[in-house]
């Protein structure tokens, strides 16, 4: 794990020596400093890079002693462009530090004054806590946690189960008591300890619609970003894997690319991709295989001069063995061998079975920063990116920028463009199949739109936290289909699929932080980009997660789509493109059509379906029944009082046998045992010195049952 942390204090010199959790000066040797950091400036107001960062990841600009900005990441900025952000951000333009191609973080110090800026997504972070009579922040919670042992949030782990996409139930917090996360779009401005939050991103109001961009000019925006993104990507120094393992050499019935494919434990140098088959990981694969006007190249195409881009395709063997899942795998395996037919491409294939399966192998696993749903998916993960190179190419977030919330329907009804909602609606009709209550579907999508227009933000978030308190809603087993999950998304809040095994208590806790914000005076959006912007900022939250959990030793994941400058170029699509069926597709084909690539598989865009997830993770559960039964045997979660240890018992061999269970839920609360466990074995701390903590955070475990 990669962070950087750094402190503002009130005091020119930051605390006082011998103070416990108080640091020194930079030149005492009783200072508080992280293990393993590289200092990339000193006090007053000190900043560090932790982790195995590597050279071009760090770089810093100075203007004198004073006026100075660090960015860590992947940033496609000049050095003549940083100095120019320097003094754009020194005069308050923070806008500027987030306008580069790339994934980065940005810390600017000007005097006294230090500001880092999270990105769009939340892919980014930044968290604060107050400590020693200032402020620390850091781009990793746990270590905040570790400075100023902290002890568990119970009532936000509540919230992360109950409504993990609603940011009225989570706010700022985190799992740690006393740490904070500063919000996508915003910065922490610190002045001699004392903070400010500040966005630096317009938003777009409830009553006024923004203006609407002309869609061609739009995709081309969305294809310019995209382009110049994963350009970037490119065009960084490469990187070899510290320790690759040797080639066994000539194996019977195997040649060198299912050799490289059994590999475990370094990738190959150079730049790869994921190929699924689908339209965003096929997008980034093409885009980086031939991307004209690269330096080096043979006739200005291709990664480098003679190289070929590495496509990594996961085949599921364990999915593929139920006949109902056959023919849609089939089907995507075949897009996405058509695809990487392209001689720029060098194709792998890599096999998973029963080693592959969601909830293998939960014992082994590093301790994310967070919990997140990817934990019981991270063996699985590692197994398809250790066979890819040492920056890889991911296709995460293209689904929560490119396409439309449901609850952006009712914004069409707001701007009074009812006729843009019948395509859709349409188009529900046909995936619920032929029969008479299709035929009332479109009138259902549009009076649950029109309910939702008409509802003002307050009573939304009262009747949520009203809904939370009521078993009927919380003991129904979940949306069935396409068109329940896009009634259920029509609304400003609603109970995630983990709500229906939290305990009364803690639905209860949940329901009062609800109606606590709904009382207080928030910058109200319009239904519709609140809800996506929330669903966006869960997403990057996830693959945060995912990025930990799976990380594979000397590799790098980029996620374009996550990335500022293209989020920007998304969310200026007019949203009567983004509600027609297949939007995504189309947009990504325009992308790819103006890179010069017209012919595509036939098939290229579909959807892939949510029976063949479900039916892999249901399998997982099969097989990992008594391991998974043995977490819950006596679960930390229960000591907590969030879950009955017998009902969550009862839902896994529920699942096991096959029974409709609703999968994600039952994956987020496994994924916080998980977490939770894995944080209470650990040893150690994060800092050093002699008036460092002397505990690791959560020092005194896991709160015991207590009562509102």
């Amino acid at each position: 794990m990669r962070w950087l942390v750094g402190w503002s204090s009130i005091a020119a010199s930051f605390g006082t020596v011998g103070a416990v959790g108080a640091p020194g000066t930079e030149h005492e040797g009783d200072t508080v400093q992280p293990v393993g950091a590289q200092l990339l400036w000193g006090d007053p107001d000190p900043l560090w890079a932790v982790g195995d960062w590597r050279p071009d990841e760090v770089r810093t600009v100075s203007v004198d002693p004073f006026t100075r900005l660090a960015v860590l990441g992947c940033c496609g900025a000049t050095d003549e462009e940083l100095k120019v952000g320097l003094f754009a951000a020194r005069g308050g333009a923070l806008r500027h530090l987030t306008a580069w191609p790339g994934s980065y973080t940005a810390v600017v110090q000007t005097g006294r004054r230090v500001t880092i800026a999270s990105d769009l997504a939340g892919a980014r972070p930044v968290f604060y806590t107050p400590w020693a009579n200032g402020t620390a922040y850091a781009t990793a919670a746990l270590p905040l946690a570790d400075l100023i042992e902290a002890q568990l949030d119970i009532g936000h782990l509540a919230a992360l189960l109950a409504c993990p996409d609603v940011p009225e139930a989570l706010r700022d917090g985190t799992p740690y008591a006393g740490v904070r996360r500063i919000p996508p779009g915003h910065a922490l401005v610190l002045r001699e300890g004392s903070r400010e939050i500040t966005g630096y991103e317009p938003v777009a109001s409830l009553a006024v619609a923004a203006p609407q961009v002309d869609a061609e000019r739009a995709v081309d925006a969305v294809r310019d970003a995209l382009v110049e993104a994963v350009r970037v990507r490119l065009t960084a120094p490469r990187h070899a894997p510290e320790t690759p393992l040797p080639d066994p050499g000539p194996v019977p019935g195997m040649g060198p690319a299912e050799r490289r494919a059994r590999r475990r434990g370094a990738p190959v140098p150079g730049i790869g991709s994921d190929l699924s088959g689908g339209s965003a990981s096929a997008t980034l694969a093409l885009l980086a295989a031939g991307l004209p006007g690269l330096p080096g190249t043979v006739l200005g195409h291709g990664t480098g001069a003679g190289e070929r881009l590495l496509a990594v395709t996961f085949n599921d063997l364990a999915a593929s063995s139920a006949r109902s899942q056959e023919s849609e795998l089939a089907a995507e395996l075949e897009r996405a061998g058509a695809i990487a037919a392209n001689p720029r491409l060098h194709h792998v294939v890599v096999a998973g079975a029963e080693e592959a399966l969601p909830y293998a192998d939960l014992a082994s696993g590093p301790l994310t920063d967070e919990p997140g749903p990817s934990l019981v998916t991270a063996e699985r993960a590692r197994l398809r990116l250790s066979s890819g190179s040492a920056d890889h190419l991911v296709g995460n977030g293209a689904r929560q920028v490119l396409d439309a919330h449901p609850a952006r329907l009712a914004d069409l009804l707001i701007d009074r463009r009812r006729r843009h909602i019948l395509r859709p609606a349409t188009a529900l009709a046909k995936a619920e199949g032929a029969s008479a209550h299709s035929l009332l579907v479109p009138l259902t999508v549009y009076r649950a739109a029109r309910r939702l227009a008409r509802t003002s933000y307050r009573s939304g978030i009262e009747e949520a936290a009203g809904r939370l308190t009521s078993r009927g809603v919380v003991d129904a087993s979940g949306p069935t289909g396409a068109l329940d999950a896009s009634l259920e998304a029509l609304a400003w809040s609603r109970p995630g699929p983990a709500a229906r095994w939290l305990t009364g208590e803690a639905l209860a806790e949940v329901s009062v932080r609800l109606q606590e914000s709904a009382l207080r005076p928030a910058s109200v959006q319009r239904p519709g980009e609140a809800r996506a912007r929330a669903a966006l900022a869960r997403h990057a939250y996830d693959h945060r997660v995912f990025e930990q959990a799976a990380e594979v030793r000397s590799q790098r994941l980029h996620a374009p789509f996550l990335d500022n400058q293209v989020v920007r170029a998304c969310r200026d699509l007019p949203e009567t493109l983004r509600v027609q069926p297949g939007a995504r597709a189309a947009v990504l084909r325009a992308v790819l059509r103006g890179a010069g690539v017209h012919e595509l598989p036939p098939g290229w865009g579909a959807a892939t379906p949510h029976t063949t997830s479900s039916a892999t993770a249901q399998a997982g559960i099969h097989a990992a029944q008594d391991d998974l039964l043995a977490l819950f045997d006596a679960p930390l979660l229960a000591d907590a009082g969030l879950i009955e240890a017998r009902v969550v018992r009862k839902a896994v061999r529920a699942a096991a046998s096959g029974e409709p269970v609703p999968l994600d839920g039952l994956a987020d609360l496994i994924s916080t045992e998980l977490w939770l466990r894995r944080l209470i074995s650990r040893r150690g701390t994060c800092w050093t010195g002699s008036a460092a903590p002397r505990q690791r955070a959560v020092a005194g475990g896991v709160p015991q049952r207590r009562s509102l």
